[in-house]
């Protein structure tokens, strides 16, 4: 992963993942910048755009877990990113297998 900006990781660790210490947020910096891009207002979005940039923000949505994103956000992410495939698909959302 690039450069992680702290700063910025421990804003939004307190305020999008509320239900975790601060301290146990940032552990998992990739699930605090989603949860962002996910939840976050217009301002929060952009400040984390600035911040981080195209490459850490691509790195997000390629390591993107289950339950990360919801389809309107993927899509919105992947086009906005330049992540869609060379066809002009989109890579399917990670979701759970089921036996």
């Amino acid at each position: 992963m690039g450069k992680i900006d702290q700063e910025t990781l421990v804003l939004f660790s307190e305020k999008y993942i509320w239900w975790k210490t601060k301290e146990e947020a940032v552990q998992k910096p990739l699930r605090v910048f989603a949860q962002v891009m996910e939840m976050g207002d217009y301002e929060d979005v952009q400040l984390l755009a600035i911040r981080l940039g195209d490459d850490i923000l691509r790195e997000v949505v390629n390591h993107a877990e289950i339950g990360w994103f919801t389809e309107r956000s993927w899509i919105y992410w992947h086009y906005r990113l330049g992540l869609n495939l060379p066809s002009g698909q989109l890579p399917d959302m990670p979701r759970r297998c089921v036996e």
